[in-house]
């Protein structure tokens, strides 16, 4: 009864033509999908009219890794999101189902920003829209991690309201292993999301840490599991995923495991099939949930509740943004050629002790000491 009292007062009171404050007319961009799902009650009914915006970061050969276009994809279809009066929440995914994103694309960066700062510093502009897009959206974003969530795919992913991810997922940083810094937002939000000493940790170090210990370090709402093995859902087999501390009293739930136990799981990977059913319900029971609430007192808990992200990453963008352009003349001009160009077989790190030595000697950034530093099979 209610419902249609609902209904009479929209057909008597609602206007019949509303002002478009979308920028363009529809989201169609080589690697980025947009498309609009029915929303579902939790009763698991359709509500009439009202829908989830699900973006898609589309270049699963390179890992959804991010191209300049597709930045300007993402920035466009999160505006188109915002602005959709039909749309009560919004999912940011990529395809398949080894990865959400791993960052920036490295071959362009490597064979174009390379030595040029100045196309770079324009790049970078992009992606400081891209991720305040998605820490402006007027709709909560839940980040659907399907698989490895790594260097600026972590930063944009951090950047969402929630993150729900299958247990296969890696999380981490890789900037100071590969010529950048991670100052697209993992230096402004790790600090805030898990704490100094964490961030310390993951953004130096740059070692990836299992969708089980992400949780723990409360930088993921939910995790499930993705693995089937015999038609059975199991939990990752090549990391603890019991709750127990070990000897010295460290907590080890969520760290890799070890020797004859990781071979096992390894084993056990091979055996099964990846099935992500179980995390596309759990994304549709969060949006129903966002469903049920008064949609400007959620959007206005969401922005407060983003105010210690966004202003550490207002604080810090624009001068990040002048030190990344100028260290593609340096460190970045090595580190993505060396993974560009390198292989499983002869690495894609440079020589970083060799390098260490030449500057030690006061040795100038030329384009010989570059490629001294570029990883190359032998012969």
């Amino acid at each position: 009864m209610s419902s249609a009292r609902v209904r009479e007062v929209v057909a008597k009171t609602a206007p019949q033509h509303l002002v478009d404050h979308t920028l363009v007319a529809e989201v169609v961009v080589p690697g980025v999908l947009f498309e609009k799902r029915p929303a579902r009650t939790l009763a698991g009914k359709v509500a009439e009219g009202l829908h989830n915006a699900w973006i898609w970061l589309d270049n699963p050969r390179q890992f959804n890794s991010y191209t300049t276009e597709m930045v300007k994809g993402v920035i466009l279809a999160f505006r188109a999101a915002s602005a959709a009066r039909d749309v009560s929440a919004v999912v940011f995914t990529g395809a398949g189902d080894k990865a959400f994103c791993t960052g920036g694309n490295t071959r362009e960066y490597a064979r174009y920003y390379a030595g040029n700062p100045q196309e770079y510093r324009q790049y970078i502009r992009l992606f400081n829209d891209m991720v305040s897009s998605i820490l402006s959206c007027d709709k909560p974003v839940i980040c659907r991690v399907n698989g490895m969530r790594i260097g600026g795919g972590q930063e944009i992913g951090m950047a969402c309201d929630f993150t729900i991810a299958q247990d296969l997922a890696n999380f981490g940083q890789a900037g100071p292993k590969h010529g950048s810094a991670p100052i697209g937002g993992a230096t402004d939000f790790l600090p805030v999301m898990i704490g100094c000493e964490r961030a310390m940790l993951s953004a130096t170090l740059c070692e990836p840490f299992s969708a089980h210990k992400a949780y723990r370090f409360g930088i993921v709402s939910e995790v499930v599991p993705a693995l089937k093995v015999n038609g059975r859902f199991i939990p990752n087999p090549t990391v603890i995923t019991d709750r127990m501390v070990d000897e010295y009293g460290r907590i080890v739930h969520g760290e890799f495991k070890s020797g004859e136990e990781l071979a096992r799981g390894r084993e056990l990977l091979r055996q099964g099939q990846i099935d992500l059913s179980l995390l596309d319900e759990k994304v549709e029971d969060y949006c129903a949930k966002l469903l049920a609430t008064f949609p400007d007192c959620l959007i206005k808990t969401i922005e407060e509740l983003r105010k210690p992200k966004l202003n550490a990453w207002n604080a810090n963008k624009e001068n990040s943004r002048a030190w990344l352009a100028l260290n593609m003349m340096t460190e970045a001009r090595a580190g993505f050629r060396a993974f560009d160009e390198g292989t499983k077989e002869i690495g894609r790190e440079i020589d970083f002790v060799a390098l260490r030595q030449a500057l030690a000697k006061g040795t100038p950034w030329t384009p010989e000491l570059t490629e001294s530093l570029i990883p190359k099979a032998e012969g």
